[in-house]
């Protein structure tokens, strides 16, 4: 095994070993239990990044707003938030340790 192939084996045990990551799989495997809400939480997201991609500047605003206000009750639920909140840390985490590769690496 080359030295890049165990470095990111060590990454991956410290990722799945961090507090961000075994909060994003609790929550994870808590939403699981109950299909419907996973579906509508599916949901949200998809329409949230579609949301956030396709919508011009001009008009994103009040297309978020709108949004926020459909999703409001929605997100209020006690398995809702704490998987939406675990979630994004966790995608947060990740987009960091890429971004500090290719800044290290000089990618363009």
């Amino acid at each position: 095994m080359d030295r890049v192939e165990k470095a990111l084996e060590e990454l991956i045990a410290a990722i799945i070993d961090s507090e961000v990551y075994r909060e994003y799989d609790r929550q994870n495997a808590t939403v699981r239990q109950y299909p419907e809400l996973k579906r509508q939480i599916d949901e949200f997201r998809k329409e949230n990044y579609m949301l956030q991609h396709s919508s011009t500047s001009d008009e994103l605003f009040d297309k978020v707003d709108e949004f926020t206000s459909r999703y409001e009750e929605f997100r209020s639920n006690a398995l809702v938030e704490p998987f939406l909140s675990a979630e994004l840390d966790f995608c947060r985490m990740i987009q960091a340790i890429n971004q500090q590769i290719l800044e290290a690496v000089d990618f363009e």
